[in-house]
């Protein structure tokens, strides 16, 4: 989705980074007291969550750069950090939960570069294993066309060995990661779905067939890689698509050059139904066999979940026997059935994790 308009925040105006995207983007700019200016513009709009894909905020951030993933007591979290860069996307999918998650949504990259930096240097000084990631409030590449930011922590990340960086991304904006002295500590990774989900749910994403030839390329390049199935959703002749996307995955990267892959089905906090009904007419996903979960988001009938879990992990199993398979906010139940242990039979998921990146991105050992 095109950009239409740039708005600054004033406290940032003269900064480096906001003159930098400003001469990349050549839009009409309109510079502002604070964000609430912003924020009223985008809620006026019929549609707000459009508005706030076609305006980009630059400002600084007040709070935390490295924050804790909000996972839940009830499920089992992976214990990942976020690198909070900005918040939103200019892509659109119709399950996405940042349509309802922000009050409204807009388009906001931080460019209080030193801030950040500072707080990287205070993580890599803990000397733990850190497993790191700017997916999490937003597309980590969709910003690739107007910043410096990949050239900014790629190289961060190698000059140490106690923490890696997870790029997670639907788009093939890969060309500024080529040259960058990597040292295995950035992990590039992709969403994956069937090709019929991306087709009618994942509007101004990329393909399956560039998504995966892009992550190809990156392998060539020397980057370890990771893919997340998730959201997975069930439709009739799901199953078939999902094992297609397997056999497309495994007969275009190395399994050995994989650190992860997560499952996870669609799930979604009450507010969101009326969101997608409203911007996606046409959109099915919400009329499944759901139920309300204990973090109060509707989720499949646990038992068709485990049976499309069951069969995916087989899938990867029989074409990378060793390559990790993990679940993203599942409990023990569903962990037993599908994969056959729980997480506290190898010292819980946060270590499986930490062990896997040791291995595969050269981080110190535990």
């Amino acid at each position: 989705m095109p950009l239409l308009k740039l708005y600054i925040d004033k406290e940032v105006a003269d900064s480096p980074e906001v003159v930098s995207i400003q001469s990349r983007l050549n839009l009409p700019s309109e510079t502002v007291q604070d964000a609430r200016e912003v924020f009223d513009s985008v809620s006026s709009a019929d549609d707000p969550v459009k508005k706030g894909k076609e305006a980009l905020f630059l400002t600084k951030n007040k709070g935390a750069f490295i924050r804790p993933c909000p996972g839940t007591r009830y499920y089992t979290c992976c214990g990942y950090k976020i690198l909070h860069i900005g918040t939103f996307c200019t892509m659109d999918c119709s399950y996405c939960i940042l349509q309802s998650y922000f009050h409204p949504p807009v388009l906001q990259y931080f460019v209080n570069h030193d801030d950040l930096l500072s707080e990287l240097e205070s993580l890599f000084q803990e000397k733990s294993v850190s497993r790191v990631g700017t997916g999490e409030f937003t597309d980590s590449m969709i910003w690739e066309r107007w910043t410096d930011l990949s050239s900014l922590l790629v190289p961060k990340f190698a000059g140490q060995s106690s923490a890696v960086l997870e790029l997670k991304t639907k788009t093939t904006a890969i060309k500024g990661l080529k040259n960058l002295d990597h040292n295995r500590k950035t992990i590039v990774s992709w969403s994956l779905n069937t090709n019929a989900i991306i087709s009618n749910e994942e509007r101004h994403t990329t393909s399956l067939f560039e998504r995966l030839k892009a992550a190809a390329k990156c392998e060539s390049w020397g980057y370890p890689l990771a893919f997340h199935f998730d959201p997975m959703i069930i439709y009739e002749g799901c199953e078939e698509d999902y094992r297609q996307v397997i056999i497309q995955l495994f007969s275009t990267v190395s399994p050995e050059n994989i650190v992860w892959i997560s499952l996870g089905t669609f799930r979604f906090i009450p507010s969101l139904k009326p969101v997608i009904q409203k911007r996606f007419p046409g959109s099915k996903i919400i009329y499944g066999e759901f139920i309300s979960g204990l973090d109060n988001k509707m989720r499949y009938f646990k038992p068709l979940r485990i049976d499309l879990y069951q069969k995916m992990a087989s899938w990867i199993k029989e074409a990378a026997p060793n390559v990790l398979v993990y679940f993203c906010m599942e409990d023990d139940e569903v962990w037993k059935k599908s994969l056959g242990f729980i997480p506290s039979d190898r010292g819980g998921l946060p270590r499986m994790l930490d062990e896997s990146a040791v291995h595969h991105c050269g981080l110190k050992a535990l």
